[in-house]
C-alpha cells in the first residue's frame, strides 16, 4: 500500500521520529498508525509514546463546584476567536453551573433546564448557535462528589472564573479540616493538570495499556541478548517505573519532587488534622481526541482559480 505525506507528518509529531523511520514503520505496519508507533518504540526510534500536542476543537471548559461536588462541562465552538466572546463564555459558565444539579451525565445536563429561558441546556445552546452564528456542541461533562471533606478544581490557562482550555476536579475524602484539605486538593489538581495521570492507582491503569507497555519492554529487553531469566528482572523494573510515571499516588509531585503524590498526602494530614484519601480525579483538556480536518490552503485556491 501507499504511505500519504500526510500519515508521515502526523507519525512524526506523535514520535519524533525521523521522516524516513516513519514511512519505513508505517509501510511496515500496513498504515496502522498505534501500531507504527509501538514498532518504533520496538526499534529503539522512538522514546516515548507521544501524543500530538495539537486539540482539534475551540471552545472551553468550565468548572463550577458547591458543597462536597463540582462538575466539568466542555463546550465546543469552531473557533478560539467565539471562545473570547462573553456571550459564549456566559453560556458556558451556566451549562457548569446547571451540571451542579444534575448526576454530572452529558444526557442529564443536555436536558437540564437553563437559567431563565424556560428551555433545556441542548435547545438553549441551539439558539446560541444562531444568536453567535457558529457551531456549537455540548460535548462531555461530569461530576466528583464526597460526602466528608472536598473536591477541588483548577482551570489552566483560565480566560475567566471556571472558564480555561484543561480543567482538572480532585476529590480529597476527610473528616479534618475542610480549608486544609481544599488547599492541597487545589495543588494536586495542578500536578494533574501539568502530569496527566492515566489512573489514580496501579490496579486502575487499563489491563490493554499494561499489556501493551509489557510486551514493548520485553522486545526491547531481548535486544540486549540476555537470559529470559534477567529479561524477566529487566521487565518488571521498567513497568515499575512506568506506573511511576503514569498513577497519580506513584508520580513525584509536582510542588516537592522529593515526594511522591501519595506520600505528600501523608505529609497534609497533618495540617487537615484527620486521615484523608484521594478518592477520585478527572481531567479534561480542550478537544482532546477530536481531529479537525485540514484543509490544504493552497490546494483551496487552485481549485477556485478553475472554477
Amino acid at each position: 500500500m501507499s504511505i500519504s505525506a500526510a500519515q508521515v507528518k502526523q507519525l512524526r509529531e506523535m514520535t519524533g521520529a525521523g521522516m524516513m523511520d516513519c514511512k519505513t514503520a508505517l509501510t511496515e505496519t500496513g498504515g496502522d498508525l498505534e501500531a507504527a508507533v509501538d514498532w518504533l518504540r520496538k526499534k529503539g526510534i522512538s522514546k516515548a509514546d507521544k501524543k500530538s500536542g495539537r486539540t482539534a476543537a475551540e471552545g472551553l471548559i468550565g468548572v463550577a463546584s458547591q458543597g462536597g461536588s463540582a462538575v466539568m462541562v466542555e463546550v465546543n465552538s469552531e473557533t478560539d476567536f467565539v471562545a473570547r466572546n462573553d456571550a459564549f463564555q456566559d453560556l458556558v459558565r451556566n451549562v457548569a453551573s446547571v451540571a451542579l444539579s444534575t448526576d454530572g451525565s452529558v444526557e442529564a445536563v443536555a436536558a437540564a433546564d437553563y437559567p431563565g429561558t424556560g428551555k433545556s441546556v441542548a435547545d438553549s445552546v441551539t439558539d446560541a448557535i444562531a444568536t453567535i452564528g457558529e457551531n456549537m456542541t455540548l460535548r462531555r461533562s461530569a461530576k466528583l462528589s464526597v460526602s466528608k471533606g472536598t473536591v477541588a478544581t483548577y482551570v489552566h490557562n483560565a480566560v475567566a472564573d471556571g472558564l480555561g482550555k484543561i480543567g482538572v476536579l480532585v476529590a480529597v475524602e476527610t473528616e479534618g479540616n475542610a480549608e486544609a484539605a481544599q488547599n492541597f486538593g487545589r495543588q494536586v489538581a495542578m500536578h494533574v493538570a501539568a502530569t496527566s495521570p492515566l489512573a489514580l492507582t496501579e490496579a486502575e491503569v487499563d489491563p490493554v495499556a499494561v499489556a501493551r507497555e509489557k510486551e514493548i519492554f520485553s522486545d526491547q529487553a531481548r535486544q540486549s541478548g540476555k537470559p529470559e531469566n534477567i529479561i524477566e528482572k529487566m521487565v518488571e523494573g521498567r513497568l515499575r517505573k512506568f506506573f511511576e510515571e503514569v498513577v497519580l499516588l506513584k508520580q513525584a509531585f509536582v510542588v516537592n519532587p522529593d515526594l511522591t503524590v501519595e506520600q505528600a498526602l501523608k505529609e497534609a494530614e497533618k495540617e487537615i488534622g484527620a486521615p484523608a484519601t484521594i478518592s477520585g480525579f478527572l481531567r479534561f483538556a480542550l478537544g482532546e481526541g477530536v481531529e479537525r480536518e485540514e484543509s490544504d490552503f493552497a490546494a483551496e485556491v487552485a481549485a477556485a482559480a478553475k472554477q
